[in-house]
């Protein structure tokens, strides 16, 4: 969180809250109200918002309690649709920088993941427009998708039966120009990554290498990989404006930049003949080290 802050130019730290428990059985008032009391008892320290089997509502609860929440209904609301456009303009750079254009016009899809943001990320990819009403309607050759959750599948199959669902241990083999993992992290790894033909791997989902090797292993593939912390800060950019005073198009417009920084970021890769998920991090320190450098000058504001 450290470090996707710092790629998304953000002057916060990093923090991350895990709520243990099925999701399915411990959710209630009482337990999101308890959590409020427990940010509110950091003091400004940490601060929280919907994620994972968490929704918008469940964080009226946690504001009963804590000033310390955004993401709430009526303010940014729900942050996955825009995680998901900030995925999806960060997967264009992506294929910019694999194939010399960033249409998805001609491209294969192989989504992980049907949830909030793959979802929506699917719903971009087949030419949907949920926030700006300006980018072109493009729509992508072939989409497949997988999930373990049966509602998502239901749901998926029912409103777009042209995406075609995989079996979920079958999506790494998929013969797909493009990975998305917008599931949960480990994803490649020593089994996945000899059943892979794709060509470029950009998605939401966090931490999705198994080890720090397995990026160099893609880089020798000819794998060109979207470092996830990078390519899915949308989410903290538009909790981020909320705190600054919520302006939407403002928000989208920071989301968007994410498309520069990947390219910078394979930039970096190429001068100095590491991997991208190496350079995101040369890229992130560079940035903490600077804006440390700035503050030493103590200001009165």
């Amino acid at each position: 969180m450290k470090y996707k802050a710092a790629c998304a130019g953000l002057n916060l730290g990093g923090g991350k809250t895990v709520l243990i428990g099925d999701h399915r059985k411990v959710k209630s008032e009482g337990y999101f109200r308890g959590l409020g009391r427990f940010i509110q008892s950091l003091n400004g320290r940490h601060l929280t918002a919907a994620d994972v089997n968490v929704s918008t509502k469940d964080m009226l609860y946690v504001a009963m309690e804590t000033d310390y929440v955004t993401g709430l209904p009526g303010k940014s609301g729900d942050p996955a649709p825009v995680t998901s456009w900030g995925v999806f303009s960060g997967l264009k750079a992506t294929l910019k920088e694999a194939f010399g254009t960033d249409s998805i016009t001609d491209r294969t899809f192989a989504v992980q993941g049907a949830g909030k943001t793959g979802y929506n990320l699917i719903k971009y990819l087949l030419g949907e427009d949920l926030l700006t009403g300006s980018y072109p309607r493009e729509k992508a050759k072939k989409k497949n998708f997988t999930d373990v959750n049966e509602d998502h599948i239901a749901r998926m199959k029912a409103e777009y039966p042209e995406v075609e669902f995989v079996v979920p241990g079958d999506i790494y083999g998929v013969d797909a120009d493009v990975f998305s993992p917008c599931a949960l992290g480990g994803v490649i790894n020593d089994k996945t990554i000899p059943k892979f033909k794709f060509k470029v791997i950009a998605g939401s989902a966090n931490n999705i290498l198994k080890e720090e090797e397995h990026a160099e292993i893609l880089k020798k593939l000819g794998i060109t990989h979207a470092p996830d912390y990078v390519i899915n800060a949308a989410g903290i950019i538009n909790l981020y404006h909320e705190m600054q005073g919520y302006n939407r198009d403002s928000a989208l417009a920071d989301a968007e930049l994410i498309y520069d920084r990947i390219l910078e970021i394979y930039k970096i890769a190429k001068e100095q003949g590491i991997t991208s998920q190496a350079a995101a991090s040369h890229y992130a320190e560079k940035r903490i080290e600077t804006i440390k450098n700035v503050k030493r000058t103590y200001i009165n504001r």
